[in-house]
């Protein structure tokens, strides 16, 4: 495969300080030279932030690349981190092959660790392997410590029996919003220009996007599921009035509409639920992901983990905690 042509002008050389955690797995590696050579990919919204972000930081990284879909300005081959904030099946391909040559791999695109199981396995052996890291915090709820969590109760021998969570932050706005009173799209629009939904919105409407976040997290919790495991339902098509008739029905019996993905001991779905009003991850507002967790530790009650999923400015600073911690460690 040719190297993707990721690219924009080379903005000049700022950096990160400050130390912090992220979500990491492999094998570990000696402390990288400072400052880090990192390359990022993909100058959209998070891209940017990323760029923004790294301005007013410390004195960590040398940025030597940078990239987008029209131009790239730069050394790639000079970068020891890549950040990938793309969403892009290509630029996701070659992860395993920058970790098999020693380049941390720091990354927001869910295509990677949520595509085939194949693509899972690969990132997971080069990992494991070498000496280089993957951050992927920022996959999944946009640095809360969700993958962290999993690995630590798996890493002390608890199994995770199921996941139930409000995984996309755009969805979770769309229904915390929507009230029946203008069109389903019109607030799509509105979160489109918030910078909520992902670049295509309907990767959110059609449960793609809240798919490949449930693999992500049964994957890391020992489930090895193929992609078309997951039943999703999609609300691409959805009409208002059945829209409409749905909210009807959830507010009569006092509960919330949310689109909910599920894990039970292997079996997965993705579906608009009516959640009551004592459900776990009913308590949540805006853009918040919510996720229960449920394990031979957390048996008869889950351990919620709550807080922002989605935005530019949050998905960009989950990027940079992973990139630090690759660096330092």
């Amino acid at each position: 495969m040719t190297r993707p042509a990721v690219g924009a002008a080379l903005a000049p050389r700022p950096s990160c300080g400050s130390r912090h955690g992220g979500e990491l797995f492999g094998r570990g590696a000696s402390a990288a030279p400072t400052p880090a050579r990192l390359a990022l990919l993909g100058t959209g919204n998070v891209g940017s932030a990323v760029l923004e972000r790294l301005q007013r930081l410390g004195d960590r990284f040398e940025l030597v690349h940078v990239a987008n879909t029209r131009q790239a300005s730069g050394d790639f081959d000079a970068a020891g981190i890549v950040i990938d904030a793309t969403a892009s099946e290509a630029v996701a391909e070659r992860h395993a092959e920058w970790l098999a040559r020693g380049v941390h791999v720091v990354t927001a695109c869910k295509l990677g660790q949520g595509g085939p199981l194949r693509r899972w396995r690969a990132i997971r052996d080069a990992a494991a392997a070498g000496g280089a890291r993957y951050g992927d915090s920022a996959t999944v709820g946009a640095g809360l410590p969700l993958l962290r969590t999993i690995r630590a109760l798996r890493a002390g021998g608890d199994r995770i029996h199921g996941i139930a969570g409000v995984l996309s932050g755009s969805l979770a706005w769309l229904f915390d919003a929507y009230d029946g009173t203008r069109p389903f799209a019109a607030c799509v629009r509105q979160a489109q220009a918030a910078g909520y939904t992902e670049p295509d919105p309907r990767d959110d409407l059609s449960g793609e996007d809240v798919r490949r976040k449930l693999l992500i997290l049964a994957r890391a919790a020992g489930f090895e599921l193929e992609s078309d495991a997951v039943r999703v339902e999609s609300l691409a098509g959805a009409s208002d009035d059945a829209l409409r008739d749905r909210l009807a029905a959830a507010r009569a019996s006092g509960g919330r509409l949310a689109f909910v993905a599920r894990l039970q001991d292997g079996v997965a779905s993705a579906r608009l639920e009516v959640l009551p009003p004592d459900d776990p991850l009913a308590t949540g507002r805006g853009t918040d992901n919510r996720v229960a967790l449920w394990s031979d530790r957390y048996a008869a009650q889950p351990l919620v983990i709550q807080g922002p999923g989605a935005g530019a400015a949050i998905t960009a600073a989950a990027l940079l905690d992973d990139a630090i911690a690759v660096s330092t460690r």
